[in-house]
């Protein structure tokens, strides 16, 4: 799981940027009502779906108006079901309208990303297999949408560029080989984790050979994918990548091999259907 000081740093960023873009110079129509109104609203989901974002909206309300307080019903990862109460909320009218749709952007974005990790999750929860989300994700969400992908049961990949390699086409091309690639690396920065991306078994020996930790099987089919982790057995991690969707993703658990990695469980997520009401 990714450092927690930096998802927390990256929460109060993204939340005040988001704030901003809807704000700007002042909410009009939250103006309309009298400057004394206080109010209470909950937030209900008109759905089945695991819960996340908690923090996110936390932290709306408190960049909005640090007077208006709120009471959770659920936490995060939590399964909850159609027309449940998840949290209460009161204090200021105006300031509780003016956060809303901050606040349920992130909910029901964060929300959706953690139910998809939880429905693929399942798929493959008799296998020793582990899901991993990729770099595919909205932009500027990126560590919120991998603390989804935890909340719902799969694993993060590399957080970005910085913490670990992923040896891909264009740079093994740029570098000359798959070997001069490892051993730069190594020599770069070590102790980093090394992935090399392979398209054949041949690069795959390579990949062993050169000493790399995971090698990535891009686009293997289901026999490949059974080959590859006899190869690999004992010498390398190995990762299935490329194309997989639910109807193909327990065939590739199957084989053995130790990840599978799925753009689509934070590029292509539903944002999840939650409503806010004032209740008095």
């Amino acid at each position: 799981m990714q450092d927690l000081k930096q998802l927390k740093q990256d929460t109060k960023l993204t939340v005040r940027w988001a704030l901003e873009e809807d704000i700007r110079s002042g909410d009009i129509t939250a103006d309309l009502i009298p400057a004394e109104k206080q109010s209470e609203a909950h937030i209900i989901t008109r759905e089945d779906a695991i819960i996340c974002g908690i923090e996110w909206v936390n932290e709306v309300f408190k960049q909005v108006d640090n007077d208006v307080t709120i009471h959770w019903h659920v936490n995060d990862g939590d399964h909850v079901t159609a027309n449940q109460l998840l949290c209460s909320i009161k204090g200021s009218s105006r300031s509780i309208l003016t956060g809303e749709r901050c606040a349920l952007n992130f909910l029901q974005t964060l929300s959706g990303t953690a139910t998809k990790s939880h429905e693929y999750a399942n798929l493959v929860k008799h296998t020793q297999v582990k899901l991993l989300d990729t770099r595919k994700t909205l932009p500027g969400l990126r560590t919120a949408q991998k603390y989804a992908v935890v909340c719902g049961g799969c694993h993060n990949h590399r957080i970005g560029l910085y913490d670990a390699y992923l040896i891909k086409e264009n740079h093994i091309q740029a570098c000359g080989s798959i070997t001069a690639a490892v051993s730069t690396a190594k020599e770069l920065h070590p102790g980093k984790p090394v992935e090399v991306e392979v398209e054949n078994f041949e690069e795959l020996q390579e990949a062993i050979n050169a000493g790399c930790d995971t090698v990535m099987l891009d686009n293997f089919n289901t026999e490949q994918t059974r080959k590859a982790v006899i190869m690999a057995k004992n010498k390398v991690k190995l990762e299935a990548s490329g194309g997989i969707d639910t109807q193909s993703l327990v065939e590739k658990a199957e084989t053995g091999v130790d990840f599978i990695s799925i753009g689509a469980l934070t590029k292509s997520c539903r944002a999840l259907d939650l409503s806010l009401r004032l209740v008095d």
